[in-house]
């Protein structure tokens, strides 16, 4: 039986396909990331801030002993702060840096659901009148007569400036 090295069609990374996305939103959006990504959905804890990080960067927390960077999609974004309410939750997702893979907590106003996106209702990133679109931006997906944002979940982390939250880590973690 041959083996395929092919991305399945549950994990986008690098284009938007068909498969299975959880749904979020921001203000009054809706954007969805690749499940296979997400490693869990957790309510909003306390943040330690770390000095001299970009503003999205809200800081680090401990995961059941590990430190892992917490961001902001309002800020990242662009968007208007807001106070943290009831449904606001963290999605802790898995990202890929310049030295392998990376958690990252995602702050995000609330979770939806979980949507499986057919091939023939994503369609590209339309043109932003002459200028190109973010990086991060999969695709269009149309579901329920609203369109969610798919996103590269990599690029919108930006796993390599995290990456030097990684090295801050290594040094204050106990020598074994």
């Amino acid at each position: 039986m041959a083996t395929s090295t092919a991305t399945p069609p549950t994990a986008p990374r690098g284009g938007a396909g068909a498969g299975k996305y959880l749904t979020f939103q921001l203000d009054r959006e809706e954007f969805g990331i690749g499940v296979l990504q997400v490693r869990e959905i957790m309510a909003l804890q306390d943040i330690t801030a770390v000095p001299q990080t970009p503003a999205y960067v809200k800081g680090v927390i401990n995961l059941r002993g590990k430190v892992i960077p917490v961001i902001c999609l309002r800020a990242r974004f662009g968007l208007p702060p807001t106070e943290y309410g009831a449904r606001t939750s963290v999605i802790v997702v898995e990202v890929l840096g310049e030295t392998g893979t990376l958690q990252v907590g995602v702050i995000v106003d609330g979770v939806s659901e979980v949507l499986n996106v057919a091939a023939s209702e994503i369609e590209p990133t339309p043109d932003f009148g002459g200028s190109s679109a973010p990086s991060y931006l999969l695709g269009m997906a149309k579901s329920k007569d609203r369109v969610k944002i798919l996103l590269d979940i990599d690029q919108v982390a930006g796993a390599a400036e995290l990456e030097s939250l990684r090295v801050i880590r290594s040094r204050n973690e106990p020598v074994e």
